[in-house]
């Protein structure tokens, strides 16, 4: 990731996860975005780590429709935190990478540490950090789509 520090110091707290200096980018670049790709990534929630709607702590469920034009990436709810499960839908796909730290794990990539979203000469790119590698996408738009009442956040 360019922007999100996955080791700031934050207080007396070091090796936090820190997306201010990517926050203070997105003002600049926002209006570079693509229309569905700038409402995810500027959802004031998008990032509030006490946000039913923040991406962290989401688990990565599946990857639909890889090497194609339209992609889909699932992600499931953590019911401590979550209310719903995230859906995203991607649009004009031109680059597709998965980076797993290993490759016996395929897609499987756990846990949602953070994502970060730029603006790209197709549309825009979307970088997604989790505890087991990471999944970027470059693609002419996404959308994100909050799904299903699964479980009441705090159970």
């Amino acid at each position: 990731m360019e922007y999100v520090n996955f080791d700031a110091q934050v207080g007396d707290l070091s090796g936090a996860l820190d997306p201010a200096r990517y926050l203070s980018h997105l003002s600049s670049i926002s209006g570079d975005l693509p229309p569905g790709a700038r409402a995810f990534a500027t959802d004031t929630d998008h990032y509030d780590f006490r946000s039913r709607r923040c991406v962290k702590d989401l688990t990565l469920r599946a990857v639909r429709g890889a090497g194609g034009e339209e992609m889909e990436v699932e992600f499931l709810h953590n019911c401590w935190k979550h209310d719903q499960d995230l859906l995203i839908r991607y649009a004009g796909v031109s680059d597709f990478v998965i980076d797993p730290v290993n490759e016996e794990r395929g897609t499987d990539l756990g846990t949602v540490i953070l994502d970060e979203i730029l603006p790209h000469r197709d549309g825009c790119s979307h970088e997604i950090a989790c505890w087991e590698g990471t999944l970027a996408i470059v693609c002419r738009d996404l959308q994100a789509i909050w799904t299903g009442t699964i479980c009441s956040s705090g159970s």
